[in-house]
């Protein structure tokens, strides 16, 4: 399978949209919660992540 930047991104919200949907499913916090503090702090962790990641492949092949 050949990544793009839109794939990749696809594959990182479909991640991020599935731990939500656990914690939502789960019922471990209140749904308020996971929503306006876990959610975008995945999301912000998982863009941080990526960008790193990114950079770090591209270091490795140059």
């Amino acid at each position: 399978m050949k990544f793009s930047l839109p794939v990749s991104l696809g594959v990182l919200l479909a991640v991020i949209v599935v731990g939500v949907a656990g914690l939502v499913g789960g019922g471990m916090m209140p749904l308020r919660t996971t929503l306006m503090m876990v959610a975008p702090s995945m999301v912000v962790f998982g863009l941080l992540a990526f960008g790193l990641g990114v950079k770090h492949g591209e270091f490795r092949t140059a």
